[in-house]
């Protein structure tokens, strides 16, 4: 047997692994339920303006994406978007949010709303930061 190393691995090897590991925790976790969870902000013409998605997960929610159009900003609409997504946790009986934002983005905005960073990850992917935040969302 020999251990090869691709830099350049093809897709197939990327999703057969993800899949041995996905099969590996839906025989060994307490709960294997995702379920995907957003909202969204149109404009008169239907098009996305702003918007935030994830996924709830037992008692988590995990805010993947939160965005809003740079015409948008300054709005509170930002403010709006993660209260709903905040309140369809809730409503999916969530008690915790998880989210992780880089130190370009918008890590004060999240302290503004309650959360706090559970861990930082320095020099992400070079010299920037990565913040891991978390919120409870019922006490």
């Amino acid at each position: 047997m020999k251990i090869e190393l691709i830099n350049e691995p093809e897709q197939t090897l990327i999703d057969f692994l993800d899949d041995k590991i996905v099969e590996f925790n839906w025989q060994n976790r307490e709960l294997n339920e995702r379920r995907p969870i957003a909202v969204k902000l149109n404009d008169a013409e239907g098009n996305v303006i702003a918007g935030a998605a994830g996924e709830t997960f037992g008692h988590w929610l995990l805010i993947k994406t939160l965005w809003v159009s740079e015409d948008s900003r300054g709005q509170s609409i930002g403010q709006e978007l993660l209260a709903q997504i905040e309140k369809g946790a809730l409503a999916r009986n969530c008690k915790y949010s998880l989210l992780d934002t880089l130190n370009f983005q918008a890590m004060p905005f999240y302290k503004k709303y309650g959360y706090i960073v559970q861990w930082q990850q320095e020099n992400y992917p070079l010299t920037g930061s990565k913040y891991f935040m978390v919120k409870t969302l019922v006490s």
